[in-house]
C-alpha cells in the first residue's frame, strides 16, 4: 500500500438530489474504511431523502424516488455512521467542494454531533487537476489503466477514487504519501467553513469569500452593519457555515 497511514481513512462519495450542499440531501453513500494495516471495510446504502429526487438528477446516478422509498432516512443512521467514521480522516473525488460540506449538512439535521474540524482531508480530484486535468473517468483510465464500470455508482465510484490515488502516490514523489501531505496538497486554501464562504487571510483573520464584502473581516462587517449576519442566517446558506458566522458574531459580543 503507497498510502501511509497514522490513524484510519475513509473514502466515500456520495449521489444527491442534486449540487446544492447546503439544502439537497443524500440518497446513496458508500464508503470504503481503510485501516492502519490496509485492511478494508465497504459499507454502501441507499437513503430515504424525505423528498422528490429530481429526474435531472436520477439521469445522472438513475435512484428513483420508488428506489429509495423503503430506505431509511440519513437521521436514522447517522449515529452508526458516526461510529464508523470516528477518528478517520476523509478522502474522495471533489469532496472537499461537494461530498464533505453536504455530508457535514446531514449530520448537522441529525442533530448529531460530529466533529470534523480535528480530521484531515484529502482530494483526489485536486491532485488530479493539478496533474493532469481530467475527469474520475479519465483519471482511472490514466493512472489505473481501468474502464470505470458503473460511474455514477457510489461504491464504483469510491473504490476507484481510493485506487486512484494509490496510482497518483507512487506516480508524484512531491505529493507525499500521508494523509497530513496528501491533505495539505489537495486543500482548498484556509476556508474556515467547508463550502468555503469563510476563509483566513494572510493575518489568520477571519474573511467573507463571497459578494459585496468578498475579502473584508467578518468582524469588522458585522459590527458596521449588524443586519448583514441576519441576512446571512436567513439565507440559503449551510447550517455549518452559519454556525461559524455565530461563533464569530459571540466572540465580537
Amino acid at each position: 500500500m503507497n498510502l501511509k497511514l497514522n490513524r484510519p481513512i475513509v473514502f466515500f462519495d456520495l449521489e444527491t438530489t442534486g449540487v446544492d450542499s447546503a439544502s439537497d440531501r443524500i440518497v446513496e453513500i458508500s464508503m470504503i474504511k481503510i485501516e492502519v494495516d490496509g485492511k478494508k471495510t465497504v459499507k454502501t446504502r441507499r437513503i430515504n431523502p424525505e423528498c422528490h429526487i429530481p429526474e435531472e438528477a436520477t439521469e445522472v446516478h438513475g435512484i428513483t424516488d420508488e428506489d429509495v422509498a423503503g430506505e431509511p432516512t440519513f437521521k436514522q443512521i447517522a449515529k452508526s455512521l458516526a461510529q464508523f467514521i470516528e477518528g478517520c480522516d476523509f478522502g474522495g473525488f471533489n469532496s472537499n467542494r461537494f461530498d464533505l460540506p453536504l455530508l457535514v449538512e446531514e449530520f448537522m439535521r441529525a442533530g448529531v454531533d460530529v466533529d470534523f474540524r480535528k480530521r484531515k482531508f484529502v482530494d483526489v480530484q485536486t491532485i488530479f487537476h493539478r496533474k493532469e486535468q481530467r475527469t474520475l473517468v479519465a483519471a482511472y483510465k490514466f493512472y489505473c489503466d481501468k474502464d470505470l464500470e458503473n460511474a455514477h455508482s457510489a461504491e464504483a465510484d469510491t473504490m476507484a477514487t481510493y485506487e486512484v490515488l494509490e496510482a497518483q502516490i507512487a506516480r508524484y514523489p512531491d505529493i507525499g504519501s500521508t494523509v497530513e501531505e496528501l491533505a495539505e496538497f489537495s486543500s482548498n486554501g484556509a476556508n474556515v467553513d467547508f463550502a468555503g464562504r469563510i476563509a483566513l487571510n494572510d493575518k489568520g483573520e477571519e474573511v467573507f469569500t463571497f459578494g459585496k464584502y468578498r475579502g473584508c473581516s467578518v468582524e469588522e462587517v458585522f459590527r458596521k452593519e449588524p443586519s448583514y449576519y441576519s441576512w446571512m442566517m436567513d439565507g440559503n446558506f449551510p447550517q455549518y457555515t452559519k454556525k461559524v458566522i455565530t461563533e464569530i458574531r459571540l466572540r465580537i459580543k
